[in-house]
């Protein structure tokens, strides 16, 4: 039975993984957050992520039976979600394209690595990566559709957002199911298991930052950026340098 002064299972990961979660949120930041002005980059970040919730969703499945499949949550079930997104930005033959990079094939090595040795510690992907999702996914999202919103250089259009879309899902609900799945598996777990747990998340983390890093297309985007905003300063700044020699 915890006490008010004792923190939760999820609250001691969070601060062990304050760091490294403070320099993957920089890099959201600064790769996909390109994403909210070109669809391209968008979907190469879908990409890199796709192999990664497929390997955690069918790892739920096969070990539904155990722990590991307690997260096992209808609504949270996001594979079909990127295939469409996918579809919709890449084409219908997508996969037959598909070339995983080296850094995704790292990640899913590591997965193997795990579940074919001490599959309990897939859950600390599991919850960093859905609750990422249901958090920082669906900011990112809101903040696209505003900037694509003021953006002149594609038409808006509302499409490709099903990975974020839960529909009529509580997202505070689903969350919350994460956070109390999660402490109600640790209270169970010997100290050494959550020990690994914790520094599991850590690796969660910086697995996460190579394959953001490998994310194509930001430099493209961030010429149109300048263009868009550092040219019509310019034009500005000469018509009133013109005025002001002709006064």
């Amino acid at each position: 039975m915890k006490t008010n002064n004792q923190d939760t299972f999820c609250k001691k990961m969070r601060k062990a993984t304050k760091e490294i979660h403070s320099i993957s949120d920089s890099l959201v930041n600064a790769k996909l957050a390109f994403g909210f002005l070109d669809n391209s980059v968008w979907a190469d970040g879908l990409l890199v992520f796709y192999e990664v919730f497929r390997y955690l969703e069918l790892a739920m499945i096969r070990w539904k039976d155990t722990e590991i499949g307690l997260f096992l949550h209808e609504e949270l079930r996001r594979t079909e979600a990127f295939e469409i997104d996918l579809e919709f930005y890449l084409g219908k033959e997508w996969k037959k394209n598909l070339n995983i990079r080296d850094s995704v094939t790292k990640y899913l090595i590591h997965l193997k690595e795990i579940e074919d040795t001490e599959p309990i510690l897939l859950i600390a992907y599991i919850y960093h990566l859905y609750m990422g999702l249901l958090s920082g996914g669906i900011i990112l999202r809101k903040k696209r559709e505003l900037m694509k919103k003021f953006w002149p250089f594609k038409e808006y259009q509302m499409n490709g957002n099903n990975i974020t879309n839960f529909e009529n899902s509580n997202i505070f609900q689903l969350k919350q199911h994460m956070r109390d799945t999660m402490n109600k598996i640790a209270e169970k777990l010997d100290e050494d298991t959550k020990n690994k747990l914790i520094e599991e998340s850590k690796t969660v983390f910086t697995l996460n930052n190579e394959i953001i890093r490998s994310i194509q297309g930001t430099g493209t985007i961030m010429l149109k950026k300048t263009i868009y905003f550092v040219i019509p300063i310019m034009l500005i700044f000469l018509a009133f340098f013109v005025s002001f020699r002709k006064m």
